[in-house]
């Protein structure tokens, strides 16, 4: 017999934990939850997931024949499509039954990979008798002899140090363990091929914080400690120019950066500073011909780009290339011998404008844009890694067009399709179709929403199941890529919107500004305007909607299900970020201090009382709830597997309703979940199973 009684969280008072400020008492009544190491929290941990089990028994035929469904419309055994770096031609393949991917090169010309495969790193070798498998941080020397990379075997995006002869095959000894080469970030080879420069994290704030130098065949205890960055707000990452003359070492914050640039020829020299940080001004920088450019927020939230002397880059110097544009955002600069792209997003939508060089002075003259057809679309910069070239890559994909990689020809303004991504199983693109249409906020603002659906499965006459995606946090825009899986969801007569709310990125920096601190809820109440535009404009049918986020999307989920619990039939919840007052009351906990720039500074009493007024954990109430399934990671490094699973004990003692409410803990993975990819699928058969039972879509 099945046994479907939830699962109880006691409280004992002594458990219980208190915190007084700004005249406010709050009160964590399952802070026990937090003690990872007691054997009471993972037997909790554990029933939780027999009671989910138990209640999505009956399900198991259907999250089979999902899994069945996403799997046809992968193509297992498949290879990317290579790309040159010195001697070499890179890709990576993947073989039918094996979970990870197969990295390679070949030699070649300067046109095609010719001779004998050479596998840099099989993943599913490195992966044996790991539950979780994830590398990180890659880079070969210049000369195509040394990779360096990195792996974590735990989910907690904790990444250890190792280096392969790729001449020989053979990985040099590892570095000492435990110590700081398990907590590398970011790695990259200087030019003379034997000197390697790595940043390492700070155990206790898992921030990237040191940068050190090491030399192929010498101890790593004899490492030198090159640059260390105190401020809590900020990590380091280290890499090269794009013509492969400097070291950049970067330290940014939220909203601040600091870069560091040394000749790459002169590794033991020192790092010297472009422009001191200064709170609010965040620069990026590349080099060409002496000169360096640099994107930059200074004069204007959506950035230009200027350019100055790599000797002399004071600001006083500096020369304007790109201005300003209120309605432009200039997202990124791929900087190459002859042009430069200006990666940049304008209504919502990216755009690749090409501008090339005269001769060899810094001034370019706009040369073309790349148009793409779609009304909403993803695009972006491939993998380039020629210097001199005519050539630039570009990948392309929308909400119901395969991944696809072009090569763009300068010179004779035209893009070449190198590949698409195939989708067996019967894909027909005709019978799908995407639109944009936009809601208008409380305050009047329109927030732009994407959509797709299978067109002989809808009408818009309000009777559809509507699912709603939403993150809204960072100033990160929804990429709306292609998705073999969605297929599942589609064919069924799902019609999916993406909700481009404010506190992303969609619409440049100032939406970004306008969702975030003070304004925060601008993201609960757009996401909220975003799905009764839908429902009122005959999109979706109100009494059946399902609501998706993870991390700050997660936040997003408890905040407007707080909000308007009437308004949604299910809500997906991915490691999300609850437990907001907790979770930045605590500057020991990781993450904390950084992100006071995205949130505010509860110790501040402004900031305490507007976080308090929308934070998830502190807002449950007695009231009807839609059915939940919520999910997190044991070894979540971002947010803390406690954070969803009180937010749940708690849920449990206020909802009055009967809808299911699941907490699902992958015991063996982190933030991302699952990393094997057939074990990902399967988890997202059973989020799509329970989402489809609950819209009565099964």
């Amino acid at each position: 017999m099945i046994d479907r009684t939830p699962p109880s969280a006691p409280v004992a008072r002594k458990d219980r934990r208190e915190t007084k400020l700004h005249g406010v008492t709050l009160v964590d009544e399952y802070a026990w939850l937090r003690d990872k190491d007691s054997a009471e929290v993972t037997e909790y941990l554990k029933a939780e997931n027999a009671y989910s089990d138990a209640l999505t028994a009956d399900l198991a035929p259907l999250r089979d024949q999902l899994y069945s469904e996403m799997l046809s419309h992968i193509k297992q055994t498949d290879e990317s499509v290579p790309y040159r770096e010195g001697d070499w031609w890179y890709y990576a393949r993947t073989e039918e039954g094996k979970q990870y991917s197969i990295f390679c090169r070949k030699r070649g010309s300067e046109t095609a990979p010719e001779g004998p495969e050479e596998i840099i790193l099989d993943g599913n070798q490195l992966a044996q008798g790991q539950a979780f498998f994830s590398i990180g941080a890659t880079d070969i020397s210049d000369d195509g002899r040394w990779l360096a990379y990195t792996t974590d075997v735990t989910g907690f995006r904790q990444y250890a140090l190792h280096i392969k002869d790729l001449e020989t095959g053979e990985t040099l000894p590892d570095p000492p363990s435990p110590g700081p080469r398990d907590r590398v970030g970011s790695l990259t080879w200087a030019s003379d091929n034997t000197t390697l420069f790595y940043t390492v994290e700070d155990e206790e704030q898992k921030r990237q914080f040191q940068l050190y130098r090491h030399a192929l065949h010498t101890s790593y205890s004899d490492d030198a400690l090159v640059y260390q960055d105190d401020d809590e707000r900020f990590n380091i990452g280290v890499g090269r120019t794009r013509d492969g003359k400097y070291l950049v070492l970067e330290s940014a914050s939220h909203t601040t950066t600091e870069c560091h640039i040394l000749a790459a020829d002169d590794p033991t020299g020192t790092f010297r500073v472009i422009a001191p940080r200064e709170d609010e001004h965040e620069y990026y920088i590349d080099h060409r011909n002496g000169q360096l450019f640099i994107r930059t927020n200074h004069r204007g939230r959506n950035f230009r780009l200027v350019t100055a002397p790599v000797e002399t880059p004071e600001r006083e110097n500096w020369t304007e290339r790109i201005p300003h544009r209120d309605t432009v955002m200039l997202e990124d600069v791929d900087l190459f011998a002859s042009f430069f792209v200006a990666c940049e997003r304008e209504d919502g939508l990216p755009r690749l404008r090409m501008w090339r060089f005269q001769s060899d002075d810094p001034e370019a003259e706009r040369a073309a844009e790349i148009s793409f057809p779609e009304p909403a679309y993803n695009a972006s910069p491939g993998i380039n890694r020629i210097w001199e070239t005519t050539l630039f890559r570009y990948g392309y994909q929308s909400l119901v067009t395969p991944g696809s990689v072009f090569e763009y020809d300068i010179d004779a303004r035209q893009s070449t399709l190198l590949k698409q991504q195939e989708v067996p199983g019967g894909f027909d693109r005709a019978l799908y179709a995407s639109e944009r249409v936009s809601a208008t906020a409380a305050d009047g603002v329109q927030v732009p929403i994407s959509l797709v659906y299978r067109r002989d499965k809808f009408q818009k006459n309000g009777r559809s199941p509507l699912y709603v995606y939403g993150y809204g946090s960072y100033g990160y825009s929804l990429p709306l890529g292609f998705s073999a899986n969605r297929l599942a969801l589609l064919d069924r007569g799902i019609v999916m919107a993406y909700a481009h709310i404010r506190g992303g990125g969609d619409l440049g920096k100032p939406w970004h500004d306008a969702g975030k601190m003070l304004v925060k809820r601008n993201t609960f109440t757009d996401f909220v305007a975003a799905v009764e535009h839908l429902t009122t404009e005959g999109y979706g049918d109100r009494a059946r909607v399902a609501i998706e986020g993870g991390s700050a999307g997660g936040l997003l989920m408890g905040a407007v299900t707080n909000l308007r619990p009437d308004l949604f039939r299910v809500v997906l919840s991915h490691v999300p970020f609850v437990d907001v007052m907790n979770t930045m009351l605590d500057a020991s906990l990781p993450l904390t201090v950084p992100e006071y720039e995205e949130w505010g500074d509860p110790n501040q009493q402004e900031f305490f009382h507007y976080m308090l007024s929308y934070s998830p954990y502190d807002n449950l109430k007695a009231a009807e709830y839609p059915a939940m399934l919520v999910k997190t990671s044991l070894n979540d490094s971002q947010v803390m597997y406690w954070e969803p699973a009180k937010y749940v004990a708690k849920l449990r003692t206020l909802k009055t309703d009967g809808n299911p409410l699941l907490l699902v803990t992958n015991m063996e993975a982190g933030h991302g979940g699952a990393s094997g990819r057939y074990d990902y699928l399967k988890e997202i058969a059973f989020d799509y199973a329970f989402l489809l039972r609950e819209l009565g879509a099964v």
